[in-house]
């Protein structure tokens, strides 16, 4: 039963992480663009659901409805405003600014809501559901089915609209498809306003499972970049994918090794696939 109950966590984490990781991927693979603030975004995205349940008693669940078009229109506004200045400049030099950016935000943070642990629970609380010896909590499982939701929503997106596509064909060749008509710079903003509303819904489901501080925004971005190298930058089932391994990966390290080295498994687990498949498990050229 241990081996179930390992593997029911992994695939309730890993479609949490796939969540994480699918903006940051859609930034750095359409934009070309690391973007350092994307760990910040889900900080602030549970903080957004905290504050919603605690000071106004709007459930997490509908916080999502308002925190999906807040963010997409910061993520946009930021990147027309600041990131389109640079974003034809080396790689360095939009790493520094999103760097920078995280700075402010991160320490902005920290001033008006200190640096304190705070958790969100829910009154009254969900309970869980129990078979035989496996047990999972109602709020995880829901939060999971969102996570896959909005995986999907992502993914139907990309495939069937007319933006999606121009997404894709920026991502293959921007200037093919300026030469067909697409405004690339549109679609930059729009690219960078989707992933920074993928992390603040993230934020928002993470808020039901985990302690919220500013001071979780580094590991949350270091999940990010792991899972988007596991699964394949550019590949919105590689995120899925890389997701539920690195999960996985933590979930049998915490068991036979403690909780305290599943960070360090994951990097490890991160170095060899650099260098033995740097394209990740289902990495392609451009996406779905």
């Amino acid at each position: 039963m241990l081996a179930v109950q390992v593997l029911i966590n992994a695939l309730v984490l890993g479609c949490l992480y796939a969540c994480i990781a699918i903006g940051f991927s859609l930034v750095w693979g359409v934009l070309n663009v690391i973007n350092l603030i994307h760990g910040s975004f889900i900080v602030l995205g549970a903080y957004l659901a905290w504050g919603a349940y605690q000071w106004a008693g709007i459930s997490p669940w509908y916080a999502l409805l308002f925190a999906a078009p807040l963010f997409f229109a910061f993520g946009y506004l930021l990147q027309r405003l600041l990131l389109n200045r640079v974003i034809s400049a080396p790689v360095l030099v939009t790493l520094t600014l999103t760097f920078g950016l995280d700075l402010i935000l991160n320490n902005a943070m920290i001033y008006y809501f200190k640096a304190d642990y705070r958790k969100l629970t829910l009154s009254p609380p969900t309970g869980s559901i129990s078979l035989f010896d496996v047990v999972v909590p109602v709020d995880r499982l829901i939060a999971t089915a969102s996570a896959l939701a909005l995986t999907v929503l992502l993914y139907l997106l990309l495939r069937r609209s007319k933006v999606g596509r121009a997404i894709v064909a920026v991502r293959l060749d921007r200037d093919a498809a300026v030469l067909m008509g697409v405004d690339f710079k549109s679609i930059y903003a729009i690219a960078f306003g989707l992933g920074a509303a993928l992390a603040g819904c993230a934020g928002v489901l993470m808020a039901l499972i985990f302690p919220i501080s500013p001071l979780t925004s580094s590991a949350y971005l270091g999940k990010a970049f792991v899972v988007c190298v596991l699964g394949g930058l550019g590949s919105v089932s590689g995120a899925l994918a890389g997701g539920l391994l690195l999960a996985l990966v933590e979930g049998i390290g915490s068991v036979y090794l403690g909780p305290a080295h599943a960070t360090t498994l994951s990097f490890v687990l991160l170095i060899v696939f650099l260098v033995v498949r740097p394209q990740g498990l289902l990495g392609r050229k451009g996406f779905e």
